[in-house]
This record gives C-alpha cells, structure tokens and sequence, in this order.
C-alpha cells in the first residue's frame, strides 16, 4: 500500500481514536481529490465499461495481501452500490439511501448525505464549472449532484415520471468543449414494473426503458431517448404495451465518434418490441437509434411468470443484465456483450451485425441468469462468471474460449451457487466475488485459483458498527493502486447471504 501523507495519518489517528461505541469514525481533513492514476471511475472504470486496471494488484502482491479495514454500513442487508475512487477518496451508496465518502487509506469518513431513497448506482465524478461534483441516482428515479468535497446538495432532478421508474445503472458524466453544453450527463432509466405485474389488478405493463440526456450544471434535461420508440397503449382488459426494455446499466461510451451503446431487459407485455433484450446503437448528442441488435426476440416475462398465473407466452428472462464493453484491439475496437442467456456476442460498431458469438453453457434457450451483473476483459480476454457456477476466460479476436474453472461452493453452502456479480482484471489477476460469500482470484492467462478469502463472517469495523459478509452480487470488487475494495453481502433474487462491509486489502 502507498504511504499516507500527512492527512491521511491524522485522519488515520482521529479513525482510532473514535471507532468506538457505533460512533461514525470521522476524517479531521478535507478529502484529497487529486485526479492519479490509480483512480477508479464509474461503474466500469472508465466508458469503456471494461473494468480493466492495468497496473493494480498483480500475482507478486498476493503474498503479502492483507485485509487492512472493514467498514459497516447500517440499516441494509445487502451491499448494492459500487464503490469509485478519486484521488484518495472512495465514494459508495447502499440500499439504505446513505452516500459515503470515505478516505480510501484508513476507512474514516468525510461526509454522508442521505437520498430520498436507497442508492444503487455507481457514482460519477465530474468536474463543473471549476467544482467538483458528485452525481447518482435513486429507487425514486431521481439524480442528485452534490458537492465531492462536502456532500452538500447542488440540484436534484426527477429523470422519469413513470411511478415504477428507478435508476439501477450508473449515469456517465463527460465533457466535449466545442458544444453550447459542454458538461453532460448519461442516465440509464430501469423498472420495478416487473415486480409490480404480479398484482392480479394491476395493468400491466406501460414502462419503457430510456437514456436521459442532462446538463450536468444545471440538471436540466436535453432529451429522452427510449428503448421502445412507440409508447404502450391499451391491448386488453387490464392489459398494455409494447413496455420493457429498462436500462439496467452504465451506458458505454465512444467519445471520439460521437456513439453510445445501451443494453436492455425483456419486454414486460405484448407485443415484445425489437428494443428489448437488446444492444442499442445512440448518437451521443442527440440520444438517436442508429440501430438494435436483439438477442433474444419474444422475451416476455414478469414475475407472474413465477407464480401459477404464468402463460405460456412467458419467455426465458434472458435480460442485457450489464454493460456493452469496448475493447482496444491492435486493429481496432471490439464491442463485446454478454447477455443473461450465457451468449457473448461480438458486433461490428457500425452496423450492429454480429460477428460471432459465444455460449459459455450447454443450454442457452433455458430460464436466463447465466452472465448477469457482467464481465471485464484486458485486451487480450474477456473474463465472465455464470450464475449457473464457474469463470471463463474468452479470447476476444477469436471468441474461442481460451479456459473455463468450475467453482463449486463448500457443502455448508451448497444452495449459494455461482459468480453473479461483476468481475474485475487487474494486471495479471481475474477477481471475482461469489454468491457463498468467498472472493477469489484467479490467473489470467489460465484460470488457476490463486488466493481466496471467507467474507462470511463478522468484522471489528473502523466505524464502531457492527458489520458481516454475505453473498455477492450487483456490486463487484474494485482496484485502485494497491488498494483492493470488496463489497460483500447481497439477498438480490436468489435469497443470498445477507451482509453488509465493505473491505479493503493491500500488500
């Protein structure tokens, strides 16, 4: 781990001096926001959503890795928010609607700020008009920019009216100087409708996913951009559509062309539209459809489709779960999707056309939950966890599978199968954290399980609140330096181990 400076020793000294008695530990100096290299941006790292970190823990450091902190978030019983880094502040929300910003070295807190609502998305950091701001969104659908430095509420904007409306997928903030609004904000509209169908009275389904263009200054809106061009109109008794298509996660971004990829979820109601379980092509400014690749047409489910209610026009629930990912390669950029049917699919970036694509199951038409909450890649592979159990690492010019490691949980935990959470490359390293609660690393260039860690079990936090580990999901381990961030404990779908810590490791 890097030296601290001075303030993060006093702020070190002030986190032992007051971790005590459920007291939060708080930081006696201002967060350091030095933009470095070791900064972790967004949900993906980046707008590439690649979740690469090319010179962060490495296989040499495994030996002296060590947990150093743990942290304690109270009044949740699952971790779902993911944690970015800015200079030597780490910024992460829970479900429970509290944003921390915490010093990355000891774990003491600079602020809190508490949303109307439980917060799920990854923050973005952006610089504004010479300040620095903080942006993410809420279960109510509504986005906050709050001061980086003190937490302090700049505007808080409702991005989409639809009663059922919420924001999983983390907004992306970027700036292009030649434009009459240079600082912009991408949020990624989703849904509870889902769930909210199951109510036998309920008219279902009239949401549609969508991509909401802001200025980042000001918060005002500059467009909406839907995954499903035709709003829902009345089909039936008590029925509507087309709906569907949320947006359950980070926009990938393509600055240099002007180009923005979203993935969707299945259609809610009939007809299934073309922009459900799909990749969607965007012009950056003015939020477009340039064109849809779907990867699973007719997908219509709710959660009806669990209960006796279902009918047979239920598809497989095989949902974009994650991001698109754009991967340099020597002759250019792959866009590269792995879809909750356990399929990757390569796709040309101007066309949409499918390269090739590759299953990583035996059965790819079954009931979806394969690669969910998504998969990093260095270049070279691209690296996904099945719900269904196992990492594979795929060659990403070719789409062969270079290597595949079955992981099986311990007895004890038997029920608590599979890698649904996001995974994270760091130099030579595949770090992933698993629903029986165990965080592994593997080897890049092979497979091999090289370290692991129990997170299921109770920590001593540097906050004084008691905290345990769980199963892991939507949120994924991040790397920032030598400094590895490992949030643990999530219920998600699967009835998984309840926790809530974050930890931190380093050398």
């Amino acid at each position: 781990m890097k030296k601290s400076n001075t303030g993060s020793f006093l702020a070190a000294l002030l986190c032992t001096l007051l971790s005590t008695g459920g007291i939060a530990a708080q930081c006696n100096v201002a967060p350091s926001l030095q933009a470095s290299d070791a900064d972790w941006q967004g949900w993906g790292n980046g707008y590439a959503n690649t979740r690469h970190v090319p010179n962060g823990i490495a296989s040499t450091d495994l030996e002296n890795l060590r947990l150093r902190w743990a942290f304690g978030f109270e009044g949740t019983g699952s971790v779902v928010g993911n944690p970015v880094v800015h200079g030597n502040t780490l910024f992460i929300g829970v479900d429970s609607g509290v944003v921390h910003a915490l010093d990355a070295d000891t774990g003491c807190v600079y602020w809190t700020f508490k949303a109307d609502s439980g917060v799920r998305t990854a923050p973005a950091y952006g610089v504004v008009q010479n300040e620095p701001k903080l942006f993410f969104g809420d279960n109510n659908a509504q986005l906050y920019s709050v001061d980086a430095r003190t937490g302090a509420q700049h505007w808080k904007v409702e991005v989409e009216a639809h009663p059922s409306a919420r924001l999983t997928g983390s907004p992306q903030f970027f700036r292009i100087d030649d434009e009459a609004i240079p600082d912009r904000l991408m949020v990624p509209v989703s849904s509870g409708e889902e769930g909210i169908a199951a109510v036998p009275t309920y008219n279902c389904c009239t949401f549609r996913g969508s991509v909401v263009s802001l200025d980042a200054a000001s918060g005002e809106i500059i467009w909406q951009s839907y995954t499903i061009n035709t709003p829902a109109e009345a089909t039936g008794e008590n029925t509507s559509g087309p709906s569907g298509g949320a947006i359950w996660s980070a926009p990938t971004l393509d600055l240099a062309n002007r180009l923005m990829y979203v993935t969707t979820g299945d259609a809610y109601s009939a007809p299934a539209d073309k922009g459900t379980d799909a990749l969607i092509a965007m012009n950056l400014l003015s939020g477009e459809h340039l064109w849809i690749s779907q990867g699973t047409p007719d997908d219509i489910w709710t959660v009806v489709c669990m209960t006796p209610r279902a009918t047979e026009e239920c598809g497989p629930d095989q949902d974009y779960g994650s991001p698109a990912m754009l991967v340099p390669q020597e002759d250019g950029t792959t866009l590269l999707a792995g879809q909750k049917s356990g399929i990757v699919r390569a796709f040309d970036q101007q066309s949409g056309e499918v390269e090739r694509a590759t299953a990583l199951v035996e059965n790819t038409t079954e009931f979806g939950g394969k690669i969910i909450w998504g998969g990093a890649s260095d270049g070279t592979r691209a690296y996904f966890g099945l719900g269904s159990g196992g990492i594979a690492g795929v060659d990403v010019a070719t789409g062969n599978i270079d290597w595949f490691t079955p992981i099986e949980p311990s007895a004890e935990r038997s029920r608590n199968i599979g890698h649904d959470g996001p995974l994270t490359v760091s130099s030579d390293l595949v770090l992933s954290g698993g629903w029986d609660g165990m965080f592994r690393i593997l080897a890049v260039s092979t497979g091999e399980l090289l370290w692991q860690f129990d997170t299921v079990r109770t920590f001593e936090t540097v906050n004084g609140v008691e905290a345990k580990g769980g199963s892991m999901g939507a949120a994924g381990p991040i790397v920032s330096g030598k400094r590895l961030f490992v949030p643990t404990g999530y219920v998600g779908v699967k009835s998984g181990m309840q926790g809530n810590a974050l930890l931190m490791f380093s050398p």
